[in-house]
């Protein structure tokens, strides 16, 4: 089925300023991230304190992980190639795998299991467990959910082109006092490949976006983005 979002709204069907909040959005399991999630009501709230919090994790430590570099602390079993860059601070959790060329611009925190790739670049952003940004991505100012996945080449822009405030789209505008967010995905959301993300883009659970999509605004959770006029439900 079609879906045309500016109807929905207008009917009621869903509210888009509630499917957007946190506790909306992800099942945060990490437990030296559950403070910020539960914190925050919206998720790009996290972005402008990801930076303090890993301090005071590095402060006080975390049980099983290790400092490898001043203001780098990793969990077990985390593969890290010789030629990727991580720049303090930053925390990476169990079983994670970052690959040649990878570039942690600091301020980066990732759950278990996640794979940072092939040339991908990171900057203050968080990624919950099992996220793949696998091939050539940019992950700006960026909250990544549980088994999130981005294509190959497709990034999550996080500043506008006239450098103003951002502002979510939703059933009403919220304004972030933010100049840079990129995207919000939630649990289960798959890019494709050579899509873009635009500035503050939140994309609900399970949905999925065509390769060398343009998306923006606020897209529904369990839905098919073919094009922003062609938004279909997953059956």
């Amino acid at each position: 089925m079609l879906i045309d979002l500016q109807t929905l709204l207008s009917k009621g069907d869903i509210r888009l300023s509630n499917s957007i909040k946190t506790s909306s959005l992800f099942d945060c399991k990490v437990s030296y991230l559950e403070k910020l999630f539960q914190n925050s009501q919206y998720p790009w709230e996290m972005l402008p304190e990801i930076k303090n919090h890993i301090k005071e994790l590095l402060k006080d430590g975390i049980e099983g992980f290790t400092e490898i570099a001043e203001g780098v602390l990793v969990g077990k079993n985390v593969k890290i190639h010789p030629s990727a860059v991580i720049e303090a601070p930053a925390i990476i959790g169990d079983d994670t795998e970052i690959r040649p060329s990878a570039f942690l611009r600091g301020n980066v925190i990732t759950g278990r299991g996640c794979v940072i790739g092939n040339s991908s670049e990171i900057k203050n952003a968080i990624l919950l467990d099992s996220v793949q940004v696998p091939h050539y991505n940019y992950v700006g100012d960026s909250v990544l959910g549980n088994k999130a996945h981005m294509g190959a080449g497709s990034i999550c822009s996080n500043l506008k082109s006239d450098k103003k405030e951002i502002v979510i789209h939703a059933d009403t505008p919220i304004q972030t006092g933010l100049r840079k967010i990129g995207g919000i995905l939630a649990d289960g959301a798959d890019v494709g490949c050579g899509s873009v993300i635009n500035p503050g883009t939140v994309i609900g659970k399970n949905s999925r976006i065509y390769p060398l999509t343009a998306v923006r605004g606020v897209i529904p959770e369990n839905v098919i983005v073919k094009s922003m006029e062609n938004i279909v439900n997953i059956k």
